[in-house]
């Protein structure tokens, strides 16, 4: 029985949609961790030296923003090979100027608290 034309590429489809999903969920369960991790770290300090480092709290957190941002831009690139149309590629570039913007200036501000804490 001969497999039709169609069946590779809608498998194909399907099996990119999941990749993507999982990516952007990978994403979201990124920023949960890093959410928690922060106010673990924030707790701790509270407890055991009576005294909260704010800023060690949020240098935790953006770590795991800027992961939860490469996992959701290489969402949204899956996303563009699935349906390439011009609209869906204008939105890709703007959502990756935008994140890659945001992750630049978190990289920045990550380097300087490092230095500042030397």
């Amino acid at each position: 029985m001969p497999v039709p034309v169609e069946a590779p590429s809608a498998f194909l489809v399907a099996s990119v949609e999941w990749l993507r999903l999982s990516l952007e969920t990978l994403g979201a369960l990124a920023i949960g961790a890093g959410t928690v991790a922060s106010l673990v770290r924030g707790v701790r300090g509270a407890l055991v030296e009576r005294r909260v480092h704010f800023t060690e709290m949020r240098f935790e957190l953006t770590r795991y923003l800027a992961l939860a941002l490469e996992f959701q831009l290489a969402a949204d690139v899956l996303e563009t090979a699935i349906a390439p149309e011009w609209r869906t590629i204008g939105h890709l570039a703007a959502i990756g100027a935008i994140r890659t913007a945001l992750n630049y200036v978190i990289s920045r501000e990550l380097a300087e608290g490092r230095r500042q804490q030397s």
